[in-house]
């Protein structure tokens, strides 16, 4: 992939193999979610950027890896809530490309936790829950999330750290 990422650009081998790697990455440090089938969660993932991402430009492939992160995580969530939507009686199903990514869905809550958690560290810490999201959900390294967003390893790696620590108290 080039230095500069379009949209509309098809995808390339390279490409869906990193965004395997990413979602490989944040299912298996999920724990619970492990369940979920990786080439599902990429493949909804590109249809959903796809659908999202019409006509924009990303500066870099780190940008565009982590709108994909953020992406994943929002299909996380949602599918999280529609189990629970339908734990409570709701009638409506979603569509998705393989059922099996809605039925590795753990029961309980812990991805909206986080996700909840997440929020409310974006409010008062932008910056450190976009390194969350980037290394939590999208498994990138913190050499790309440093490229990605113009930092340097320490300072990622010192944002991660402060990060998980506001998140732990969050989530005891």
């Amino acid at each position: 992939m080039n230095s500069a990422v379009d949209s509309a650009e098809p995808w390339d081998a390279a490409t869906y193999a990193e965004l395997k790697k990413i979602a490989r990455a944040r299912l298996h440090a999920s724990g619970p979610l492990t369940q979920l089938n990786t080439t599902a969660l990429v493949n909804e993932s590109y249809l959903r950027l796809s659908a999202r991402a019409e006509g924009l430009h990303f500066p870099s492939p780190g940008h565009y890896y982590a709108y994909a992160a953020k992406v994943m995580r929002s299909i996380i969530v949602d599918l999280v809530r529609e189990q629970q939507a339908e734990r409570r009686g709701g009638g409506a199903h979603r569509v998705t490309l393989s059922t099996t990514l809605a039925e590795g869905i753990p029961a309980d809550d812990e991805a909206l936790h986080v996700d909840e958690a997440l929020r409310a560290l974006e409010q008062v810490e932008p910056r450190l829950a976009q390194v969350v999201e980037m290394r939590y959900y999208g498994g990138l390294t913190e050499t790309e999330i440093g490229s990605a967003l113009g930092m340097t390893e320490r300072t990622v790696r010192r944002d991660w750290d402060k990060a998980r620590a506001i998140l732990r108290t969050m989530l005891g």
